[in-house]
C-alpha cells in the first residue's frame, strides 16, 4: 500500500466521515483512478460495512435505489452540496443466472473480497481512511502501463455481466492516450459477444455515448469494429471509423453511421432500437445523416435560412460533422459569421388574418402553405415590413400551382 494524495472535497470528506462514525468506508472505483493521474472529475462512490438501513439513518435523504444489491444514493442538505454518493455495502456475489445482476448478494466481507467482485484492475483498487492504496490486483501497475486487464480469469468477468464488454472499450480511452487490452482479456470478449444480447439497450446505448464522447473515440470504436462489437451493438447500419471524430458524442455518432445508404429517418429508425435515443437526438441524427451530402453553399440568402430554420447545436453539429467527414467548411463558416443579423428577425411578418385580407383565401391548406412560403421569402430576402413581404404575392401563381410543392422556411 503507498499513500494517495486524495484531492477529497469537503462535501466528501463530511460524507466519509459521517460513515466512519459508524463504521469502516473506504473509497472505490473510477474516482481511485483518477485521483492517482493527478484528476478529480469522476463522482465518488465509496464500500462500506455499514448496511443500507445503517446508511441511511446518517444520512436521511438517501435514496434506497439499489438496496437488495447494498447500494444507496447518499445525498447531504442542498445547503450544504448537490452532488450524491453511491454507497455500497462490502459484498460478494453469486453467479449471474441472466448476465446482467447477480442471483444472490452476501453482505458483511472484506474489502478485498469486494475488490475481487470488480470488473478490471484498474478500476479494484480503494483508498483507506488513512489515505493508503489497497491495491491487491495491480492495477496501479496496469495504469502506468497503459494495460486494461480483468481482475481474475477475463471470461468469467465478462460472463457475469455483459455490460462489461462495452466498459472494456470505455476503458481503453484514457485522456493520456489509448491503453492496450491484456490479451486475454480481448479474447474473451470476442468470445462473449452474445453476451451482449442480454444486456438491455438503454445500458448499451449509454455506454455507447460515453465512448463516443471521450478522448480517443475514433481509436476506440476502430477497435470495436475489428473485435466484432460493433455488429452485435448495431447490426443494421453499416458503421465506419473513417472520419475524424471530434469531442460531441452526438456528431461522432453521425459519423460512425455516415456509411449508411439508407435516409435519417429509416436509419435513426435503426438507431432508436440499437442504442433506445432521445426523440430530440434522434432528430439531430436523421438531420446530420440527410445533410452529409448538402453543398456548402455561401449564397445569402441559403445562409439566412441556415441561420434561422436551425437550433444553434445543430448548426455547430452540421458544421463539426462536415469537417469530419472531411468536407472544407472554411469559406462557409466565414460567410455564415459575416453575415449580418436579419433586419426584423427569425419571426414571420405575415400572420394569417393579414393574409387573409390580402387574397381573400380561406384558412386551409394552401393558406397555410401560402404562410409558410412567405416566411421563407422574408428570411432569404431579409424584408423588414409586412407591406414588403405581401408585395410578394405579385410574384407568385399562389392561386393556381400545385401549393403542396411549396417550400416553407428549412435548411437545406
Amino acid at each position: 500500500m503507498e499513500a494517495v494524495d486524495d484531492g477529497i472535497g469537503e462535501a466528501d470528506r463530511l460524507v466519509l466521515e459521517g460513515l466512519r462514525s459508524a463504521g469502516d468506508a473506504w473509497i472505490v472505483g473510477g474516482w481511485v483512478r483518477e485521483a492517482l493521474w493527478g484528476r478529480h472529475k469522476t463522482d465518488m462512490d465509496i464500500a462500506t460495512t455499514l448496511q443500507p438501513s445503517e446508511v441511511k439513518e446518517l444520512f436521511p435523504r438517501s435514496l434506497m435505489v439499489g438496496e437488495k444489491y447494498g447500494t444507496v444514493i447518499v445525498r447531504l442538505d442542498e445547503s450544504i452540496s448537490d452532488n450524491t454518493w453511491e454507497v455500497t455495502t462490502l459484498r460478494s456475489e453469486g453467479s449471474y443466472g441472466d448476465g446482467r445482476r447477480p442471483d444472490q448478494v452476501e453482505f458483511g466481507h472484506s474489502i478485498e473480497d469486494d475488490l475481487a467482485r470488480r470488473d478490471f484492475t484498474i478500476n479494484a483498487m480503494a483508498i483507506d481512511s488513512d489515505g493508503d492504496l489497497i491495491d491487491p490486483f495491480g492495477g496501479i501497475s496496469d495504469l502506468e502501463d497503459g494495460v486494461l486487464r480483468a481482475v481474475g480469469v477475463a471470461g468469467e468477468r465478462l460472463g457475469e455481466d455483459g455490460l462489461r464488454i462495452m466498459r472494456a472499450y470505455r476503458f481503453l480511452d484514457s485522456a493520456d492516450g489509448m491503453r492496450s487490452m491484456e490479451g486475454s482479456l480481448r479474447s474473451a470478449v470476442k468470445d462473449n459477444l452474445e453476451m451482449l444480447d442480454v444486456v438491455s439497450r438503454e445500458r448499451i446505448g449509454v455506454e455507447m455515448m460515453r465512448i463516443l464522447g471521450g478522448w480517443n473515440p475514433g481509436e476506440v470504436v476502430s477497435q470495436m469494429l475489428e473485435d466484432g462489437v460493433m455488429g452485435r451493438v448495431m447490426p443494421e447500419i453499416a458503421c465506419t471509423a473513417v472520419p475524424s471524430f471530434c469531442e460531441d458524442s452526438m456528431v461522432n455518432l453521425a459519423l460512425l453511421c455516415s456509411d449508411e445508404t439508407s435516409e435519417g429517418d429509416e436509419m435513426v429508425a435503426k438507431l432508436r432500437s440499437a442504442l433506445v435515443l432521445a426523440k430530440q437526438q434522434l432528430r439531430q441524427m436523421a438531420f446530420l445523416h440527410d445533410a452529409r451530402d448538402v453543398s456548402l453553399s455561401t449564397e445569402v440568402g441559403g445562409l439566412r435560412r441556415f441561420r434561422a430554420a436551425l437550433p444553434a447545436e445543430w448548426r455547430s453539429a452540421f458544421t463539426a460533422y462536415s469537417q469530419g467527414l472531411g468536407r472544407d467548411t472554411e469559406e462557409f463558416s466565414n460567410a455564415l459569421e459575416a453575415l449580418s443579423p436579419l433586419i426584423a428577425g427569425n419571426a414571420p411578418l405575415v400572420d394569417g388574418i393579414a393574409l387573409v385580407e390580402a387574397t381573400g383565401l380561406e384558412p386551409g391548406p394552401r393558406m397555410g402553405r401560402l404562410k409558410g412560403l412567405l416566411h421563407r421569402i422574408q428570411v432569404e430576402r431579409d424584408l423588414s415590413t409586412s407591406g414588403e413581404v405581401l408585395s410578394v404575392l405579385d410574384e407568385l401563381d399562389w392561386r393556381d400551382s400545385d401549393y403542396e410543392g411549396w417550400p416553407a422556411l428549412g435548411w437545406p
